[in-house]
């Protein structure tokens, strides 16, 4: 059996394990694993689909029947667990190739509504104001409340330059305001990068596609190049906001700043299913220089695989507000030809020490808020995975959400302001918004 790894958060981007395998062996392995009662329910679902098929007002599309009795089945488990049509799953292996056609921005479901995790830079939803945080409660004047995921992303893409309008809940009082949006081709240049001064190298992750390590190799080396000997003081690697990606791409990522050592594992129910990812090849191409990584709220699954090796290996220093706590893996199992796939929650996925970020998320080693602007204020939060409904649960102390908010004028950006001053050995006066977080768990 073939497997491919990826990662996904839910309709947003997380950590997957992608695993093709037949739909033949699939139903085989649950029928010798099924017992008596389990085909007593099955039949009860069959009496069911053969009674709405005949005698239902109107005559039912079987196909969808079908559909949204796999669907329901999955979303009863866990919120990133779903079924995907063939065109959903067409789509979701365009967009881990970092071009899709859209919006520009990565979601999930809360309590009916989509919810918006990010806006990726440089789309029709970021140029628009669209903010992480917002709740579309219509699209195109059609209520969401009813539809699946999977509907609501398929109502928002569309064909090039054709229009489509958003209702859009913000803020604690949620009140309403419409967008309209023109649809563009999405090319995700998941990386971007710049010298900052004469001595930084700045490097900004959107998320993890299969271009993503190659950018930051190309980036490491034109810092070295154009930085060289003690000149360069050291890189801010820049994940707010980044929803995830593939899992094989944030292993290399963290590679890249890392001579040895596990990066992440992943545990599934069974003790011989834990897979762990060590460092490898040719190890820190970063060259030993030191390393800030920014994140906040909306940084998930794969950034945290990122923020949380680098973190245990004392290799970097975490800055910013706690993330989202994505820490479950989903496998991707096609259903044969035109059959779509399914999005399954397997495992659960651990940082080197062994902590499990699900619906705790990564505390930074240094918490700064940012100045948010009155007009944001309520608005510039992300709840977090614990707050979905269904998620996987990890003990008593989940934690909730944190700010989201990154000031678009970088003169205002505390953070990454934060990390040019560490990198440059500036001592700064500790601020009431400005704490030490406790060690990381051994």
């Amino acid at each position: 059996m073939r497997k491919v790894s990826l990662v996904l958060l839910g309709a947003v981007m997380g950590a997957s394990v992608v695993t093709i395998g037949s739909q033949t062996h699939l139903l085989a392995a649950a029928a010798r694993a099924a017992g008596t009662d389990t085909y007593r329910n099955l039949n009860l679902f069959g009496d069911v689909f053969e009674k709405i098929r005949s005698d239902y007002v109107e005559r039912p599309d079987e196909q969808k029947l079908v559909e949204s009795a796999i669907n329901g089945m999955l979303t009863s488990l866990d919120p990133h667990s779903s079924y995907m049509d063939a065109k959903s799953y067409r789509d979701m292996q365009v967009q881990t190739r970092g071009e899709f056609g859209g919006l520009g921005i990565e979601v999930t479901q809360e309590e009916g509504l989509v919810k918006v995790v990010t806006p990726i830079d440089d789309t029709p939803a970021s140029r628009a104001g669209i903010m992480a945080g917002d709740l579309i409660s219509a699209i195109d004047d059609e209520a969401v409340l009813g539809l699946t995921l999977n509907q609501a992303v398929d109502k928002m893409r569309g064909p090039v330059n054709t229009s489509v309008k958003l209702t859009v809940l913000r803020g604690a009082q949620k009140e309403p305001r419409e967008v309209k949006l023109t649809r563009a081709v999405i090319q995700i240049r998941s990386v971007r990068s710049r010298q900052e001064g004469d001595d930084i190298g700045y490097i900004r992750i959107t998320q993890f596609s299969e271009q993503t390590f190659d950018g930051v190799k190309q980036a490491l080396q034109k810092f070295q190049q154009d930085m060289p000997g003690d000149k360069l003081k050291g890189y801010v690697l820049d994940l707010r906001n980044n929803p995830g990606g593939l899992l094989d791409q944030s292993v290399s990522v963290s590679n890249a700043f890392l001579d040895k050592g596990e990066i992440v594992s992943t545990r599934g129910r069974n003790a011989d299913e834990t897979q762990r990812y060590n460092a490898r090849g040719a190890g820190d191409i970063s060259k030993g220089k030191p390393v800030v990584v920014l994140i906040n709220g909306g940084s998930a699954s794969a950034s945290e695989i990122v923020a949380g090796a680098l973190q245990d290996h004392k290799r970097a220093t975490i800055l910013g507000t706690r993330s989202f706590g994505k820490g479950s893996v989903q496998t991707i199992i096609p259903l044969g030809q035109n059959n779509g796939a399914l999005r399954l929650t397997t495992a659960r996925y651990y940082t080197p020490s062994g902590r499990s970020i699900q619906a705790k998320g990564i505390d930074p080693d240094i918490q700064i808020l940012q100045d948010v602007p009155d007009e944001l204020k309520g608005r510039d939060e992300t709840k977090g995975e614990a707050s979905l409904k269904g998620h996987l649960k990890n003990g008593e102390d989940e934690k909730g959400g944190s700010q989201a908010y990154v000031p678009p004028d970088q003169s205002k950006d505390k953070q990454l302001n934060a990390a040019f001053d560490i990198l440059r050995g500036v001592k700064r006066a500790q601020a009431s918004e400005e704490k030490k977080a406790e060690p990381a768990a051994k």
